[in-house]
This record gives C-alpha cells, structure tokens and sequence, in this order.
C-alpha cells in the first residue's frame, strides 16, 4: 500500500522513518546517499580515474574525443544502470567489484574494448570506496550546513527583534537574575555559529594508495611515475579533496570523524535550545500559533503541544547516537583491512537525515511561536526578591556589614513585596541617600544588565 504525504510517495511498511513518515524532511539526502548515490558515485570514481589515466599520466593514447564519450557513462547513469550493477553484484558477492564490471560492460558496448583493463588500475576497493564516501560528505555537509545556517539566522533575527524584552532567569528552574528574550536567542546563536563555522570550514579527505597504503602495485609496473603527485594531483586538483598519504588499506576516517564530532556538538546545542523553548512554552512565555484542523491530544481538546521542539529534541539524541558511533567506529580496523566499518558507512546518512529532521522541526517550532511579554513582566513583578543580588553587591561596596547574609534572611525561602524591600534599603546606613532613591527605584524588568548591548555587540564582532 502506498500513501503520499507532501507529494513525496511513502511506503506503509517502509522499515526506516527516513524512507516512510519523514521521507519529506530527508529528501535532500536520498539522492547523495541511497543505494543508488552510492552505486553513482563509485561509477563517477572509477570513470575519473581512467580519465585521470588517460589524460594526465598519458598510459594510453586516445582520441580526446574518447574522454567526453566516457563522461557520459555517469553524466547519464540512471536507476536502471544502478539495478544492472546491483544483478551484477548478486554474482560476484563484492560491491565495488560488481561496479567495475558494470563499467567494464559500459565500454565495451561503446565500441572502447581496448580500455576495458585499465578500469580499477591498481586499484584495491577502498580506493574507490573512501573516495565515493568522501564525495557524498563533502555534498552532505553541504546541504546539512545550509540547513543550519538556516536555523542560525532564524535564531539571529528573533533575538535582534527581542533584544529589550525583559525576562526572568531561572537557575535550577528557579527564579533567577532577569536577562531579555534577544540575548537567550543570541546565546544559542553564538552557539551554533561556532559550530557552523567549523563545519564548513572543514576538509574531507580522501586515499587512493592501493591494497596496504603504498602504491605497491602503482609502483612495480611503473616506478618512473611519481605515484604520491599523481595521487594528490587526482585527489585534490581532479576531485577537490584534501589527499591522504599516510594509511593501511583504508582511509582512517579522521576527517570524517571531526565533521561528525562537529554535528555532534551542534546537536547537542540544539536539544540544549528545545528544552529551553519547551520550558517558556510551559511558563507562558510563548504562546504558539494555533493551526486549523491540529489536535494536541486526543482526550483534552485544550491542549497545544510544543510537539515540533519535542520532535528535534528526539531526533538530534539518535543523530548524536549514530554520529558518536560512526566517528568512533569508524577510525578502528584490525591490522591493515577488515569490513566492519563498510557496513557501518551504509549508515552516515541516517545519521545525518536524522540531524536534518532535529534541525527543520527546531525551525518548525519557531516558525509557530510569539513572545508574550506582558507574561513575562508579571512573573518579573511577582519576583521583587531578585533584586536582593543588586542589593547585596551595593551594600558591599559601601562598606554595610553582612549584606548577604542579611538580604539571605530577609528573601530565601519568603515571597516578600516591594514594601519589605524598600524598607529594608531605608535602614541602611552606610549606602549614601541618592543611591538608595536609584535602589528604590529600580524595578526587576529593569534589571536586566548589558542584556540588550551583547546582542549588538554580538551583530558587530560575529557577523563581521
């Protein structure tokens, strides 16, 4: 049976959530990292590798024309190419061997026999398979950074746009100094923008060294050729990948690894962000934005649940699951070669769709949520005791004995007004009358500090 849900067909007994109920937030990654992208991109390598052949190290002459005709076999590759290599595989029982036969196929029905035995040269199948794997991170990271960076100017405009709007601090979920609406965003904001800058900046890195890493096949036909040039010439200049010279049969997956440790990091950022969202929700701090048709329960028709924050808090926790196995697992292989990473690299993008879920339901939530302020100045009002911090600090400076002990016994523990408190501040002694008038005068929403000039401060040093 098939429904379809956002125009995207989904299957009622699809095993994986990424291909059945959030098929649509994960569509971005289908393409890059399905069976099928994965069949492409070893395709693409292979094919650019005998191109690499052909024309940079000149091993065989041909017509250049030959080269434009070879840039079809991935230019045109389709879902039924990727079924022939799967038939293929069947037989040989090895993936990458499966693809270099399909290749091989591909040429000799192109009239191109001749180069038939110059596909996989020197080649063991982790060449081929980090370099594909490192393809489809390399578009991965793209589109999951774009995705942040998306969630990063969502966070940027709503604190700019709140940047004065008082509101309560809590410490252990009680009540606290008061800080505004703008700063918590751009906390969060500074946050992520760390973390984006780190994964856009980084490099995947890629080998193609043969069976234990030193070119030892390269090298005995050919040992005129500088293998390790030829190789970072390929990697870097062909492929736009940083190469990697030093490794066994496979690549040690450390780029990899700080990307996913990156994500890992944001992820966390990001639960951090839905628990403090699902928390003002609960205090009435933001009111969300009622939907025609939505039901929040299905026994009391009054309730709105904050379900998007819920969502991505659930999603990120098996996005760091994942992402925390792969960039460990993945950096361990007994002596030069074993296979337990190859089924585990089937997984990076469900661990990053998980990610892409966690982030568009974040940016889902906020999408529904508005600031109620009035809310947030009568829990402030409510709260007169937290100006017992100010308080204290200034009956330090003017030499009062025991301020803190005596602000401790007159607010821990008591709802006292704005009556106790002004009349705590007429007995003191030491604090000079014209400062007393400005203690009595400052309110709590008042009190928020430089709340409102770090949030310009961070739009004058970060966005520059």
């Amino acid at each position: 049976m098939q429904v379809v849900y956002k125009e995207i067909t989904v299957g009622i007994k699809d095993l994986s959530v990424l291909d059945g109920r959030y098929k649509a937030l994960t569509v971005e990654l289908g393409e890059i990292f399905s069976e099928f992208g994965l069949i492409q991109h070893r395709v693409y390598v292979e094919i650019e590798w005998l191109k690499f052949i052909l024309k940079d190290l000149a091993l065989v002459k041909v017509d250049p024309f030959l080269l434009e005709k070879l840039d079809r076999f991935t230019i045109d590759f389709t879902e039924a190419d990727a079924a022939v290599v799967k038939k293929i595989e069947r037989t040989t029982n090895h993936d990458v061997k499966a693809v270099e036969y399909f290749v091989k196929e591909r040429l000799e029905s192109a009239g191109l026999s001749p180069l038939k035995e110059w596909v996989h040269f020197a080649c063991t199948s982790d060449d081929i398979n980090n370099i594909s794997y490192a393809l489809m991170l390399k578009k991965g990271k793209k589109v999951v950074a774009d995705f942040l960076e998306t969630l990063l100017k969502a966070l940027e405009e709503t604190g700019l746009k709140h940047k004065s709007v008082p509101m309560m601090g809590r410490t252990h979920g009680q009540p606290a100094t008061p800080t505004t609406v703008g700063k918590e965003f751009i906390n969060f904001a500074w946050r992520i923008r760390h973390e984006l800058f780190i994964l856009q900046g980084a490099t995947v890195q890629a080998k193609i060294n043969g069976a234990t890493g030193n070119y030892n096949a390269h090298y005995f036909v050919y040992p005129e050729i500088d293998w390790i040039s030829a190789g970072e010439r390929f990697l870097g200049q062909s492929l736009g990948l940083e190469p990697l010279l030093f490794t066994t049969q496979i690549n040690p997956n450390a780029s990899l690894s700080f990307i996913l440790h990156s994500l890992v990091r944001s992820a966390a950022i990001i639960i951090d962000f839905d628990r403090d969202m699902w928390g003002y929700i609960s205090l009435g701090y933001f009111r969300q934005q009622l939907k025609a048709g939505e039901t929040g329960s299905s026994t009391m028709p009054h309730k709105v649940n904050p379900i998007d924050f819920e969502n991505s808090e659930g999603n990120m926790g098996l996005a760091i699951a994942m992402m925390d196995h792969l960039a460990v697992k993945l950096q361990k292989s007994r002596f030069q070669r074993d296979l337990s990473d190859s089924t585990v690299l089937r997984s990076l993008g469900s661990a990053l769709g998980y990610y892409v879920i966690g982030v568009k339901n974040a940016l889902k939530g906020m999408g529904k949520i508005a600031v109620d302020p009035s809310a947030m100045v009568r829990d402030l009002e409510a709260n007169p005791e937290l100006l017992a911090e100010p308080f204290q600090t200034a009956m330090r400076v003017f030499g009062e004995e025991n301020p803190y002990e005596r602000l401790k016994d007159l607010t821990r523990g008591k709802r006292i007004g704005r009556r106790e408190l002004d009349g705590f501040v007429d007995g003191l002694e030491k604090v000079p009358e014209d400062f007393r008038l400005r203690m009595k005068a400052l309110s709590v929403p008042q009190y928020t500090g430089l709340a409102e000039h770090l949030v310009d401060l961070y739009f004058q040093r970060e966005k520059n």
